[in-house]
């Protein structure tokens, strides 16, 4: 059975019970929450997904990052943020926490012969997954590390260098990747083949296409994806994401058919 969620803030609606029914109504079971901020609402989160019957799929750190820094208070702020984000999905019964380790250009010193920077932040990432799998374990939730695009991040970029992440920590089953399938198109030299290859070590796929836009809205094979994904029978959560263009009170028709194209595409 498909696991199909939305992360909330594409969802219109004044109020979280209004976004989380129509959720429910085009068919999501499951919806995917920005951690920043969350500890204040998961009451209010927790009681309206009950409502509605919904599941808290997963949680993202957004643009959160941090990780492999120089700077030893930012690295020490990205570590207690991600705590406090797997104890909020422990409380939601949310399956995976979602980060990108680095956005933009490194900022360690270049220690050339002794590391080069990207050496020091891959030994940095090393150490936290680590350090965090145990509490993973014990939150019985998921760590997802996020590849973006090389105009996005110099850090994490495609699938095989967060595999080499997930093996580093002798593949420890909450240390896991996440996929984005716009990111995907710009640096994967086949986006079909890298999915499956790596679908054991996938625990959610995020569903965007080109030019970060919902699904159907721009030029990705989202049909040979569905039947990748069905031929290579992934149990993960599969999460709509990317930019809508249209107003608030238009997106609900937006997100309608986006949903029957998924439909058409054997995604949900």
């Amino acid at each position: 059975m498909t696991k199909l969620a939305i992360r909330e803030a594409l969802l219109p609606g004044e109020t979280l019970h209004e976004r989380l029914a129509l959720a429910r109504e085009l068919g999501f079971s499951g919806v995917e929450f920005t951690a920043d901020g969350l500890d204040e609402r998961i009451d209010e989160i927790d009681e309206a997904l009950r409502a509605h019957g919904l599941r808290a799929s997963g949680l993202h750190m957004g643009e959160t990052d941090g990780w492999v820094s120089a700077d030893i208070r930012r690295r020490r702020r990205a570590n207690d943020r991600l705590r406090e984000a797997l104890a909020s999905a422990l409380d939601l019964e949310a399956e995976y926490v979602t980060f990108v380790p680095q956005y933009g250009a490194s900022d360690m010193p270049d220690l050339t012969p002794f590391a080069s920077p990207m050496e020091l932040q891959k030994e940095l990432l090393i150490w936290l997954l680590r350090g965090f799998s145990d509490l993973a374990d014990a939150m019985d939730t998921k760590l997802a590390l996020l590849p973006l695009n090389s105009k996005e991040t110099a850090f994490l970029t495609r699938l095989e260098q967060a595999a080499a992440f997930c093996h580093a920590v002798e593949d420890h089953p909450m240390i896991t990747i996440a996929a984005k399938t716009c990111e995907m198109a710009l640096e994967e030299a086949n986006l079909l083949q890298c999915l499956t290859s790596h679908q054991e070590e996938i625990s959610v796929i995020y569903l965007a296409d080109s030019g970060d836009r919902l699904p159907g809205a721009g030029q990705l094979p989202f049909p040979e994806i569905g039947a990748a994904l069905r031929k290579s029978d992934y149990k993960g959560w599969l999460v709509v994401d990317g930019r809508s263009l249209s107003e608030e009170r238009e997106r609900r028709v937006e997100l309608a058919s986006c949903m029957t194209y998924l439909q058409k595409c054997g995604l949900c």
